[in-house]
Formats: C-alpha cells, structure tokens, sequence
C-alpha cells in the first residue's frame, strides 16, 4: 500500500475521475448505480454509494494530497446535492412503517414518516451530518450550516398534496441525532423501527467528532464512552468472535451474527476503528482468517453467508461482502490482504474504464465454471474497490484523530482545478516552504484544462516544471514568466494551464515567511 507521500497510481487516479462522473450526471440520473435490490431500502443503495464515495475523497484529500482541495471540492458539492433528492430518501415513508420480522408487532405505534431524520433511520440521517460536517472541515466552508441548508423537499402533482419541506442545517441535525443518541440511553438510534445497528451509528459519532472539531466541545468523546457502557451489557463481539449485528430495544433482543456475515464483521470494523483501534485490531486477524477463501498467486478471496429466507422469501440484497472486506484490509494497513483482494478483483470481476474512471461493473452471477466469485454489487464496483485503494493504514482513525493544524486553509494551494485534470500529487511542505505537484490533462476534456493556485500570501517565490524553472514572482504577481501562466482575473491567483498530453510536475519554492 503507498505511503502518504507517494504519487497517485493510475488505478487510484481512475477510481478518483470515476467519482466524479457519477457525481456529476444530471439530476436522477443514477447509471450504473442501481443494485439488485428495489426500494433503495437495502446496503446497495444510492444514500450507501453517495455517502462512501464522500468519505473516499476525504481520505484522498487528507492522507494523499492534502493541497489540492480544488480536486475534490466540486465532487464533494454534487455528492451532497445529490444525497438530498427525494430519489435517495422517500424509501423512508414505507420502511418507517415497520411491518418486517423484527418490528411486525409495533406496525400500529409506526406510522409512515416523511421526514427522513426526524426519528430512527440513522442509516441515512447520520451520512448527511456526518457529510456536511466534513464538507466543512475539509474545505474551511461553512455553508450547510446557514438554517435550512439541508432542507428535504419533495413535491409531486400526481399524488401526495401539498409540498413536504423538512429544514435542517448541519448544526441542528447533529443536535437532533445527539439527542436520539441520549435517548436511547447511548445504544444507538434504529436504522429501521426497533432496529439498532452498530455498524450504522459509527457514521454519527465521526458527525460528532467533525462537529467537535469545528465548534469545540467533547460530544464524540462523552458518546463513545456511554456507549461502551450501553453495550457492555451484551458485548460487541459474540462468542465466535464476530461483530453483533444489533439489538431490538423493545426487548433488547441481541441479534449476533451467527452466520459469520462478512458485510458485519468487515462494515463495522472498517468504521469501528477510527474511535476504539485496540479493539478493532485485536479481533481483525481471527475475523479475517474466518472469512477469506485463498486462491493462486496470493489472490484472495471472501466466503459469503447464505442469503437468508424470510417469511417464506430469499432475501436479495446488495451486501457488497469483497468490497467491504477491501475497505477493511485498508483501514488495518493489511496490505497482503488487500493486495489479493485487488488481484483476484483484477482478474475475476472485468475492471472496465468509462470516461477516464476505473470502476468494476455489476454482474449479478455469483461465480464462473471454476468457481471464482464474480459477483459485483455497484456498492463495490463504484465505490468500496476504489475506497480501499485510496484509502491508507488507520486513515478513518488518522482523520478523526489527528485533526489539521491550524495553518491547513491557509497554506499554497491548488484552490480549482478543472473537471478533467488529474492531480497526481499535491502538497505543501511548511519546513521547506515549498508546494509540489503533479497534474495530468484527462483525454477527454477542452484544449486548454487549467489549475488555480492560491493562498499564496505575500512571499516570494519561483516555480519550477519538470526541474526548469518557468517563472517567478510574489505573491500573485508575476515578475517572469513563460507560456501558460497568468493572473487571474481577481488578481489574488495564478491560472497555471495543464500539460496538453502526459503528466507534468512543479515545485512552487517561497522564499521567507509572509512579512519578508
């Protein structure tokens, strides 16, 4: 697995510009990333995909090229646009009802709910906090915090009356699922009626530590505290050393995983880790070893689980078992594991590139003539393969532990950079006073693709392009220069156009502090 100063592959530059060619189809369109599953009530869906690519951009941005926030902040804005149609959440008003095996007897105390975060449904609720609360810290914009900036509408003139509109900002939701959380005596808020899962409340705590981050206080760490304590009664591991799966509160019913599923044991412990690391390591090497099936040359493979029946049907649903376990070999730094996974993903599951992206598409057949899984869920093939591969070891627990210093929105910076460029390296070295990168024009954009750099504050500085150095000035100034470097318009950045074809790679050297 590289490290974090290593120069973005191509396979992690594709999975990056694939992202961003979902995020940035028109409204409704959702191409390649419908599941098996209907309803948008299952692991596959749209809320899963949308919220998973965000949190992939966040580890690419934190850990691999901290200045470039002009490469992802666009895809950021669309994956959070998109999270709030009514194509991602309106599942609610059916499943708020209950009616399953585990909430059949309280569907006359449900009644169907619009609001998507009003009560339960933690599993979409806590991924547009916890979204709009990184959105923030990333990009120093403050803009989901302004009342009503996550706001569900929905309207339709076919049926249904009036207009729903439900306002929320990022502030307010956080303090809403803080209080869900006290309410249930620091369980966790259900997913589904009188569902709690583990794995879908992991996503709020890292909500609370953003909000921590941004605001003060110490919310994450007085709720995973108690939450140790709500679960000590059950523990979180069972006695075959898997992740319980939840809990039923009307009678605490405890749900384990006593079918070994890989999605709980891999899912959980890949977000599990950012708060309570120990714990997590401790039991990832008898979970893994219990899971994964070995193959030739050091590919690797996962085991599923069944698929299960119930009330006399065979559950479909997208469980993305080999994407998660990806995503969980990453956040181990178990490059082994993830390197066969990779491998046989490689050779079994037709890595296909679209458009400049790499993704693996869906196919619905389980395995070939010789047995080899082929079975890729779009959770997986869009997202989870590409999160693995950007990711690196303890990068959630690096994110919500090592918070940037003070100077981080402050120092050189690619501040834009055009949809179809492709930043291989970017970051600032404060010691050295330098800001290096790398940028590749994508094949498919305009003549001339461009990158903006700001934050330049008052210092001189001379640039240099592949070792030759090309021009010199201070701050957005330009004393010399050769072609394709300019003022902006503003007067406070420098436009810097992108190679026409290959890959290039300059150094920005200031001389001095800002007062020299």
């Amino acid at each position: 697995m590289s490290a974090d100063n290593d120069m973005l592959d191509d396979r992690q530059a594709g999975h990056l510009r694939h992202f961003r060619n979902l995020a940035r189809q028109p409204v409704n369109d959702w191409s390649l990333m419908q599941g098996r599953a209907a309803g948008q009530e299952d692991f596959g869906a749209y809320r899963f995909q949308l919220a998973y690519m965000a949190y992939a951009l966040a580890l690419a941005h934190r850990h691999r090229l901290p200045a470039a926030p002009g490469a992802f902040k666009p895809t950021f804005e669309r994956l959070m646009e998109k999270i709030l149609q009514p194509e991602v959440w309106t599942y609610w008003a059916r499943v708020s009802r209950g009616g399953s095996i585990f909430n059949a007897h309280l569907a006359s105390t449900y009644q169907e709910e619009w609001n998507p975060v009003v009560r339960d449904n933690i599993m979409y609720s806590a991924y547009v906090q916890s979204m709009a609360l990184l959105f923030d810290y990333l990009f120093d914009d403050s803009r989901f915090a302004a009342p009503g900036a996550l706001t569900f509408r929905y309207w339709s003139y076919f049926w249904g009356g009036g207009e729903r509109r439900f306002k929320y900002d990022q502030n307010s939701l956080n303090e809403h699922i803080y209080w869900q959380m006290v309410e249930s005596g620091y369980l966790g808020v259900a997913c589904e009626p009188n569902c709690v899962f583990q794995i879908c409340n992991q996503p709020a705590i890292l909500g609370f530590r953003l909000h921590d981050l941004l605001n003060g206080g110490s919310v994450a760490e007085e709720v995973t505290a108690a939450y140790q304590q709500a679960w000590s009664r059950f523990g979180r591991v069972g006695e075959n050393g898997h992740y319980h799966a939840m809990v039923q509160p009307d009678t605490m019913t405890l749900r384990p995983n006593a079918g070994k599923a890989v999605w709980v044991d891999a899912w959980c412990g890949t977000l599990m880790n950012m708060w309570n690391r120990d714990f997590v390591h401790r039991h990832y090497p008898a979970q893994r070893d219990d899971l994964l099936l070995p193959a030739r040359d050091g590919a690797l493979s996962v085991r599923s689980a069944p698929r299960p029946e119930v009330m006399g049907q065979k559950v479909i649903n997208d469980d993305s078992d080999f994407g998660w376990t990806a995503t969980w070999a990453s956040e181990m730094g178990d490059a082994d594991t993830l390197q066969g996974l990779l491998r046989h993903a490689d050779r079994h599951m037709a890595p296909r590139w679209r458009d400049g992206g790499l993704y693996f598409p869906r196919n619905d057949i389980a395995e070939d003539a010789q047995g080899n899984r082929t079975l890729v869920e779009p959770m997986a093939g869009n997202v989870l393969l590409g999160y693995a591969s950007l990711n690196v070891p303890d990068g959630l627990w690096r994110l919500y532990n090592e918070p940037w210093g003070a100077s981080q929105h402050q120092d050189p910076a690619l501040v834009q950079v055009d949809d179809e460029v492709d930043v291989l390296q970017a970051r600032y070295d404060g010691t050295a006073r330098r800001l290096s990168f790398t940028l590749r024009a994508g094949a498919n954009g305009p003549a001339t693709q461009r990158v903006t750099l700001g934050r330049l504050g008052d210092r001189r500085w001379s640039m240099r392009r592949d070792g030759v150095v090309v021009a010199n000035g201070r701050a957005a100034q330009l004393d010399a220069a050769g072609v394709g470097i300019r003022r902006s318009d503003t007067g406070d950045t420098l436009v810097l156009d992108c190679p026409a074809t290959g890959t290039a790679s300059f150094e920005m050297q200031f001389e001095g502090d800002s007062a020299s």
